[in-house]
């Protein structure tokens, strides 16, 4: 379970870097890592209490990582 974990966190860090890298968020690098792992984290620990899955824990991660980027960014912006 601790190696799911650690490669949960790695994974959504490479998402995040792979996305602003990408073009597809311009958040900056590292408030783009800290949303990934912040949403794989919450969907970590949803997946172990409740047993919601998608698949394999790495899509789980790239899955929360990526809907963390779109929830996130866009709850916050400034909107004019």
């Amino acid at each position: 379970m601790f190696m799911q974990l650690f490669g949960t966190v790695v994974i959504a860090g490479i998402v995040g870097y792979a996305s602003e890298k990408s073009g597809f968020t311009r958040n900056g690098y590292l408030p783009s890592i800290i949303i990934c792992i912040g949403g794989a984290f919450l969907f970590y620990f949803v997946r172990i209490m409740f047993g919601i899955r998608f698949g394999a824990p790495g899509i789980d991660a790239i899955l929360s990582s990526i809907g963390a980027l779109i929830i996130v960014p866009t709850h916050w912006r400034n909107r004019r």
